[in-house]
């Protein structure tokens, strides 16, 4: 028999195909989110605010044995003021949960904590966030991380994203913005020099990797979830047009490369590849 697992976010890019493994792998499933279209029917679907609920919404929620943290809002518009002004409404319900008697908490974090860096990033690579949406997962982090030892006998991992491409229509990067323009029939698309090194996941893989993290206990604490890969923008965006048999060509240098962007940065892939090959 599965576990009982609370999914926060469960309408959004990356909750909704958690919410799919999950179930693939005979979980019981509490997929909570404000906007619940497009979650998988087979899950018990609660369409509430978790911030609404205080101090009992550990009890509101069916008591999950794990509870993965995904819902944030505006996580595409990285300045947004929300970050920072729903910051301890997200600290107030995971302590809730904690207090109600979770053992098992999963939060999803960015590689955006990390601000400006060169090279792999791991659980010790020092953070420096440059944007209110890394500043504000950065203190969430270090808040949670510091509420945590209060629960000897609770399991916290962080689970760091990097670039997530795949379901490109919904994820607002620059392959949904080159959909749009070959749908406008425009005949190039501007472009930084795209020498950047990033580490891309695919979507789907990425919620492979949480739901795999998520699912044991035996690695904890900062987790990359990523394929520790570094690949050029350019590369990518060009296989992008190809796989998809698009027209548009690429305006290299139309953009100049932003002076906060690394030349590289990805993830070191061990402590995911450590699970994932014990699966």
């Amino acid at each position: 028999m599965g576990n009982k697992v609370l999914v926060t976010g469960a309408g959004g890019y990356i909750g909704r195909l958690v919410v799919e493994e999950l179930l693939r792998r005979g979980h019981h499933v509490i997929a909570v989110d404000i906007k619940t279209e497009g979650i998988d029917p087979r899950a018990e679907i609660r369409q509430m605010s978790l911030f609404d609920e205080g101090e009992k919404v550990y009890d509101a929620v069916g008591r999950p044995d794990i509870c993965i943290h995904l819902a944030w809002r505006n996580g595409f518009v990285h300045n947004a003021d929300s970050h920072i002004e729903e910051l301890s409404a997200h600290y107030t319900f995971l302590k809730n949960m904690l207090n109600g008697g979770l053992k098992h908490l999963v939060v999803m974090g960015t590689m955006h904590e990390i601000g400006y860096w060169e090279g792999a990033v791991d659980e010790t690579t020092p953070a420096n966030p440059i944007s209110k949406y890394g500043i504000a997962k950065n203190c969430l982090r270090q808040a949670v991380f510091n509420l945590i030892q209060n629960y000897p006998h609770a399991v916290l991992q962080w689970l760091r994203a990097y670039y997530i491409t795949g379901d490109d229509e919904k994820n607002q990067s620059i392959f949904s913005k080159i959909i749009q323009a070959e749908r406008e029939q425009k005949t190039t698309f501007p472009f930084t020099s795209g020498k950047n090194l990033y580490d891309f996941i695919d979507v789907h893989d990425l919620a492979h990797q949480i739901v795999a993290a998520s699912c044991q206990t035996a690695v904890t604490g900062i987790i990359e979830c990523c394929t520790g890969q570094p690949v050029s923008l350019a590369e990518k965006v060009e296989n992008f047009l190809k796989e998809n048999q698009m027209k548009i060509k690429l305006a290299y240098g139309a953009f100049p490369d932003r002076a906060y962007d690394s030349p590289g940065v990805w993830g070191n892939a061990d402590k995911i590849n450590l699970i994932l090959a014990k699966e």
